[in-house]
């Protein structure tokens, strides 16, 4: 998992991880980011980021998330942090 940060905007970049381990590790990520990251953008791709894309959309829960929004990207996903 590659992550970035610009400011208050932390992108995260799945491609290559199996869906359990994405979302292991996007939750410890939010278990430990900085309070002052607001949002968390994630790359699962779109082509073959189906399974990826599912899980961040559906499955992932953590109290940090407030909300998740489609981009319009495909390929990604934008979560709001509280």
């Amino acid at each position: 998992m590659v992550t970035q940060r610009r400011g208050n905007v932390m992108e995260v970049n799945l491609h290559g991880l199996t869906a359990p381990d994405a979302k292991r590790q996007l939750e410890q990520l939010l278990s430990r980011i900085d309070a002052g990251v607001t949002e968390l953008v994630v790359i699962h791709g779109y082509n073959n980021g189906q399974v990826l894309r599912d899980m961040v959309r559906k499955q992932l829960k953590h109290p940090r998330i407030q909300a998740k929004l489609l981009s319009l990207n495909p390929g990604q996903t934008r979560i709001l942090l509280k």
